[in-house]
C-alpha cells in the first residue's frame, strides 16, 4: 500500500524512540519533534522546504504542484505563523509543517488524502491509512459505521472524527491535526485560499486559472498523459486542457446497454474537433466485462482504506484503462468532481433563502420542482420544513422514527436535511437501533448553525474524494497507473464553492459556471450539453450475470451475521434486481463493496510494522 505514516512524543516534545516504525518505509528528514515515513511514493512526490535556520519546516508528500518558490513562499508563510499557505499549494498531497515544538499534519480539502491518529502513551501515532494504524492498535472495522454509509442519506457516517475502524480517528477534511508538547492531539480549521465569497465571475476566472495549473503542472511532473472523456462536460473540459498542452490520449468507455445514450456521440465529435486528441473507445459488451466481475476471490482484491465502490466495476476498469497502459500512460486524468465543484445541490436553495433572498429562493425551490417533475407543493413544504429545522434537530427526529417506524416511510425527499435509503428496508431491529444510536451521537456533535446546502455540498464533496481515493490505490496497485481528479484540488474547491451554490446552478441551466469559465477551450456544443447518461441498465446487466456469487456474499454477510440486516430481504431485492424490477442498485452496490472490503482487510500488525533498533536515550 501508499501511505505516510509519523510519530510524535507529546510528553518530551521531540522525535520519539519507538519500538515500531513501518515496513517499507524511508524515512524523510524533518528537525525538532517527530518522524515521517513513507512508503511507495517516487522520490519526486516527496518536497520539502527546510528551515535553514529558522524555526519551520514545510514538507509536501504526493502530487504537491507548487514550484520551489511557492513551496519556500510557504514556509516563509509558517515562520510568520501562517501554517495554512502549505496546505494551498496546488494539488493533491499531504503537509507537514513544524513550526518549534509544533507540528500540523493536513490532508486536502476533498478528502482524497486524509489523515488518521491514534494515541500510544504518550506517542502519537499518525498516518495518511486507517487500515496501517487499526494494523497497528489491533483494531476492526466498526460495523455500526459500515452500516450507517448505505442506510442513511446525507449522514456522515463517520461523525466526522471517525475512521471506519475502532479506535482509529479521523481528521476532516478541511482542519489541521495539531501535535504539541504537553497536550493531547487536536485539531484546527486550515483557512481556504479564497477569503469570503466571490461573484460569479471572479469564481469563473479563478476557475479556469485554477484549473488550467491542475492539469498542466501534473502534465510537466508526470508525463504522457492519458484522460477520460465520457462526452460530459466535467471530463471534456479536462481532456480540452490538457490537449491544449501536449498531445493525450482520450479514452471513452461504452456497452451495449449505453449505446442507446448520446455519450459517445459527443465524445467523438469533440475528441475530432479538438487538435492532439488520440481516441480510444472501449466497448465493454464485446470485451464481455461487466458490473460485480471477479468478486469471487477475497484474496485477489485490491486492499483501500475503506469500501470502495470501485470493487465492483473492477474488470470494467481493467478494460477502461487498457488502452492507457499500452499508450505508456503516467497519469490519467478524470473528470471526477466536477459535480461537485461546478454544480450544487437542491438545498442551495434553502441557503439562498436564509440568506434574506426570500422570494429569489422560493423562485429557485418552484423552478427546480418543476424541472424534476414533482409537486411543487410538496416540494416547497419539504424546503420549509427543513429551514425551519437545525440539522441536530432533524438528526434526532430520524434516529427516533428510524426505532419506531418503517424504514419505507423516511424516504427523504430533495429538500430534506436527511433521511431512510431504500436499503434501510434490510434493518433488523438491532440495526435499526444501532443505526438511531449513532444519529443520536451525531446530533450531540452537529453544529446547529450549519445550513442545509453548505452540509449537503461538504458530505457530498468527501464521499467523492474518498471514492476516488479508493480507485486511485486500486489503480496503482493493479496496473501500476496513477488516477487523478483535478476538480478535487483544494485550490479547485475553494475557488467554485466560495461561489454561492444558488449561482452555480440556476434555474433552466445547467453547470453555468463551466461555460463561463472553460468558453475559450471549448467548443459550445460539449459547454451546453444538457443530457445525462445514467449507467443503471448496465447495473442491472451486472447483477444479472454474477447473481449466484452475488447471493454468496450476501447470505455470508458480516452485518447479516450480527443481526443488523435480514439477508433474506437483501437477497429478495438482488432477485428483484436480476427480474429487471426496480431495485435499490445503490444499495446492492454498497453492500457488496463493504462486504468484499470488510472480507479483505488484514488486522495484522507485522504486515504493516516492524521492530526498530532499541533506541539510544540522551544523557
Amino acid at each position: 500500500m501508499r501511505f505516510v505514516a509519523g510519530m510524535y512524543d507529546t510528553g518530551r516534545g521531540r522525535a520519539p524512540g519507538s519500538r515500531w516504525r513501518p515496513c517499507a518505509r524511508r524515512e524523510i528528514a524533518m528537525e525538532g519533534p517527530g518522524r515521517i515515513w513513507y512508503a511507495n511514493y517516487s522520490e519526486t512526490e516527496v518536497r520539502s522546504s527546510p528551515a535553514l535556520g529558522g524555526t519551520a519546516e514545510v514538507v509536501a508528500i504526493g502530487s504537491c504542484l507548487a514550484t520551489a518558490s511557492e513551496l519556500r513562499e510557504a514556509r516563509d508563510a509558517a515562520e510568520r505563523r501562517n501554517t495554512s499557505l502549505a496546505a494551498r499549494l496546488p494539488g493533491a498531497y499531504l503537509s507537514v509543517v513544524r513550526t518549534g515544538d509544533v507540528v500540523r499534519v493536513t490532508g486536502d480539502r476533498a478528502g482524497t488524502v486524509t489523515v488518521f491518529w491514534i494515541v500510544d502513551g504518550d506517542e502519537v501515532l499518525w498516518s495518511t491509512s486507517a487500515l496501517v494504524l487499526a494494523a497497528y492498535a489491533g483494531s476492526s472495522p466498526s460495523l455500526d459505521r459500515l452500516l450507517t454509509s448505505f442506510t442513511v442519506h446525507r449522514v456522515d457516517p463517520l461523525g466526522g472524527r471517525h475512521s471506519y475502524f475502532d479506535g482509529v480517528s479521523r481528521v476532516p477534511p478541511g482542519r489541521a491535526l495539531v501535535l504539541e508538547p504537553g497536550r493531547l492531539p487536536r485539531t484546527e480549521p486550515v483557512t481556504p485560499s479564497v477569503s469570503g465569497l466571490l461573484s460569479f465571475e471572479e469564481g469563473a476566472e479563478a476557475l479556469a486559472d485554477r484549473v488550467a495549473t491542475a492539469v498542466v503542472r501534473r502534465m510537466a511532473l508526470y508525463g504522457k498523459t492519458s484522460t477520460d472523456v465520457s462526452g460530459g462536460i466535467d471530463s471534456s473540459v479536462v481532456t480540452a486542457v490538457a490537449s491544449n498542452r501536449a498531445p493525450v490520449l482520450a479514452i471513452t468507455y461504452t456497452d451495449r446497454q449505453m449505446a442507446a445514450e448520446d455519450d459517445l456521440l459527443y465524445a467523438r465529435r469533440l475528441a475530432g474537433d479538438l487538435p492532439g486528441i488520440q481516441h480510444a473507445v472501449v466497448d465493454g459488451s464485446a470485451l464481455g466485462v461487466k458490473h460485480f466481475d471477479r468478486l469471487d476471490s477475497v484474496t485477489k482484491l485490491p486492499l483501500t482504506d475503506s469500501p470502495s465502490l470501485s470493487l465492483g466495476v473492477l474488470a470494467i476498469k481493467a478494460a477502461h484503462l487498457e488502452p492507457a497502459l499500452a499508450y505508456g500512460s503516467r497519469a490519467h486524468l478524470t473528470g471526477r468532481g466536477g459535480d461537485d465543484v461546478l454544480d450544487a445541490v437542491p438545498t442551495t436553495n434553502i441557503d439562498l433563502f436564509h440568506s434574506g433572498h426570500r422570494s429569489a429562493g422560493a423562485r429557485d425551490t418552484c423552478a427546480f420542482a418543476r424541472a424534476r417533475q414533482r409537486s411543487v407543493l410538496s416540494v416547497l413544504t419539504e424546503a420549509a420544513r427543513t429551514a425551519r429545522t437545525t440539522y441536530p434537530q432533524a438528526l434526532t427526529r430520524l434516529a427516533e422514527e428510524l426505532e419506531r417506524r418503517s424504514p419505507l416511510a423516511l424516504r427523504p425527499g430533495p429538500m430534506a436535511w436527511c433521511g431512510a435509503t431504500a436499503a434501510a428496508a434490510w434493518l433488523t431491529a438491532g440495526g435499526r437501533s444501532a443505526v438511531a444510536a449513532l444519529l443520536d451521537h451525531a446530533a450531540r456533535r452537529a453544529d446547529p448553525d450549519i445550513r442545509p446546502g453548505v452540509l449537503h455540498e461538504r458530505l457530498a464533496l468527501e464521499r467523492m474524494g474518498e471514492e476516488h481515493a479508493t480507485f486511485d490505490d486500486i489503480a496503482r496497485q493493479r496496473w501500476g497507473l496513477p488516477v487523478h481528479a483535478p476538480y478535487l484540488d483544494s485550490l479547485v474547491v475553494d475557488a467554485c464553492h466560495a461561489v454561492p451554490g444558488w449561482e452555480r446552478s440556476r434555474p433552466g441551466d445547467f453547470k453555468p459556471l463551466a461555460r463561463a469559465a472553460f468558453s475559450a477551450v471549448m467548443p459550445a456544443y460539449a459547454l451546453n450539453r444538457r443530457t445525462k447518461t445514467a449507467h443503471t441498465q448496465s447495473v442491472y446487466a451486472g447483477l444479472r450475470a454474477n447473481s449466484s456469487a452475488l447471493t454468496t456474499i450476501i447470505k455470508s454477510s458480516a452485518l447479516a451475521q450480527a443481526g443488523l440486516i435480514d439477508p433474506v430481504r437483501a437477497v429478495a431485492a438482488l432477485e428483484a434486481a436480476v427480474r429487471g424490477e426496480p431495485a435499490p442498485l445503490a444499495g446492492l452496490h454498497s453492500l457488496i463493496a463493504i462486504e468484499r472490503w470488510r472480507a479483505a482487510v488484514p488486522i495484522r500488525r507485522e504486515l504493516f510494522w516492524e521492530q526498530a533498533p532499541a533506541a539510544k536515550e540522551a544523557a
